[in-house]
């Protein structure tokens, strides 16, 4: 039995989608199609329902399923214990990751380094979107591993692992913004940008001002922090960011984050990945994260600037 067709019915049974199976394989729709007629003819039976345009398993494909998994993780055992490694003679191991930007400003860098080196022919497809985009795409199979604020409710070969939470913090322009602490009311009279609508920063900023007695400031939803940065640079308002972004910005802009006595309710980071029987690489890069992000300096209380010396 020839395993690349059994792992193309399993990626379309998976994703309940031959388009979305083709694409996870790099192969062309007629080519996956091929290998699952191929696979039909071999067994004796009809795995899949072509009677309409909807997908759907027959009784004997999704009993296929679960012999397809097992198959496929034996496959997976005998290349480990045999030293098997790599995504093949002469190809990379390609992993497809989405993160959002807080991630990537702070402490993916630093991780896929250690990767590149432990890993010498990882090839990686890096894509930057916002929560709601990645949950979806890694649904949809389109990305192996996401780092988003929300997790991936379950769906079929998803999983999602609670990550620690990154500490937020109030950003302001390092030589306009020197007051040694701000309170809420300090806060109020400046214009504050920050995630964009509907997003859990967005919502908690406004929730601050509701539950206090103070009249609600003018907040800006940004989708970009890169966008969100330059405004606070060019003196238009303080930010709501993740400290560990703030703090890896700083080192090269003319930013500083405020004392606050207003605590802001920290983001949340979830890894969700597709699990897949023929690999355990997704969950060893994303365990590899894990330990990267616990080895760097614990956020506990963010670490404030100082204000800056007036002239």
């Amino acid at each position: 039995m020839n395993l690349r067709f059994v792992e193309a019915f399993h990626w379309a049974a998976s994703l309940r989608s031959v388009t979305r199976a083709a694409e996870k394989l790099h192969i062309t729709q007629s080519a996956l199609s091929s290998r699952i007629a191929s696979l039909e003819e071999e067994l004796g039976v009809v795995l899949l329902d072509r009677r309409d345009k909807q997908f759907r398993l027959t009784v004997a494909g999704q009993r296929f399923q679960t012999l397809a998994q097992r198959l496929l993780e034996v496959q997976r055992q005998v290349k480990e214990e045999m030293g098997g490694t790599g995504g093949g003679a002469g190809r990379p191991v390609v992993l497809r990751i989405g993160a959002i930007e807080s991630v990537v400003h702070s402490w993916l860098t630093g991780w896929l380094q250690e990767m590149r080196a432990a890993n010498p022919d990882f090839e990686l497809e890096l894509t930057v979107e916002t929560s709601p985009v990645l949950v979806d795409q890694v649904r949809r199979g389109a990305q192996d591993l996401v780092f988003a604020a929300i997790p991936a409710a379950d769906a079929g070969g998803v999983r999602t692992r609670a990550m620690a939470p990154m500490p937020m913090g109030f950003v302001g322009r390092a030589d306009l913004h020197t007051k040694r602490r701000y309170g809420l009311s300090d806060l109020a009279g400046h214009d504050l940008l920050t995630f964009q609508r509907g997003s859990q920063p967005h919502q908690a900023l406004l929730q601050m001002f509701q539950e206090s007695d103070l009249p609600l400031p003018r907040v800006h939803a940004i989708s970009s922090i890169s966008a969100m940065v330059q405004l606070v640079e060019g003196g238009f308002g303080i930010a709501t960011l993740p400290v560990a972004v703030a703090e890896q910005l700083a080192k090269r802009l003319s930013l500083r984050v405020l004392r606050s006595d207003a605590e802001l309710v920290p983001l949340p980071l979830h890894a969700s990945y597709r699990e897949d029987p023929s690999s355990q690489l997704t969950e060893s890069v994303l365990d590899s994260a894990l330990d990267y992000v616990a080895r760097q300096r614990p956020s506990g209380k963010p670490r404030m600037a100082s204000a800056p010396a007036r002239r």
